[in-house]
């Protein structure tokens, strides 16, 4: 049973993360205590317990884990990229949940099971253009409630499209995302970008 955020954090802190991340993916981690933060609160809610949820684009698994302490129904954790998958096994075999999930090695398009919660940090489109737009277009799709984390200079894109489908912003949370020195063209240990999650949810 986690108690607090920060028990959270350093429960996702002993994650593994990508070996050695696709740049053409744009494969940049999920910190734990930004994942702890969005997913603690969509705990608080009501998002998560009872609720089937889809992390698109779930790499290694941190927010898709991270919601599995809160007694989720299903977890589908859904990604192209079968090395990542394969970390993200053994990050499941480092806790027993006892929550069934469905790991599926697929492009976001061939998903397409309705989910009540929608988790996903996407490509931010800097090396595959739109990219972004794709996984909130499959998102709009699939689920009614949605938490997916953009660059801050998405913000009116983000809007306009989320209205364009029938969605409102809720709540949004801005981060200084850390990304570590992962490329060769990566001068700094730790460069921070500014980043931010949006809670979106369909007007009925």
């Amino acid at each position: 049973m986690i108690a607090s955020k920060k028990q959270l954090a350093v429960r996702l802190s002993r994650l593994q993360s990508f070996e050695t991340p696709s740049l053409r993916l744009e494969q940049y981690p999920t910190d734990s205590e930004i994942a702890a933060e969005i997913i603690w609160f969509a705990s608080q809610i009501g998002d998560i317990e009872g609720k089937v949820v889809a992390d698109l684009g779930c790499g290694t698994g941190i927010l898709g884990i991270a919601a599995m302490f809160f007694k989720p129904k299903k977890i589908y954790f859904v990604d192209i990229d079968r090395f990542a998958l394969k970390k993200l096994q053994s990050n499941l075999e480092l806790f027993e949940l006892g929550v069934p999930y469905e790991i599926i090695n697929s492009d976001i398009a061939s998903f397409n099971t309705e989910v009540d919660l929608v988790l996903q940090n996407p490509p931010f489109g800097t090396k595959t253009e739109h990219a972004d737009k794709q996984f909130l277009e499959k998102a709009f799709s699939i689920s009614s409630n949605i938490y997916s984390f953009h660059k801050t200079t998405s913000d009116t894109f983000i809007k306009k499209i989320s209205e364009d489908f029938g969605f409102s912003v809720n709540h949004f949370f801005r981060f200084d995302f850390p990304i570590k020195q992962t490329q060769s063209f990566h001068k700094r240990k730790i460069h921070r970008i500014d980043v931010g999650c949006w809670h979106l949810e369909k007007d009925f």
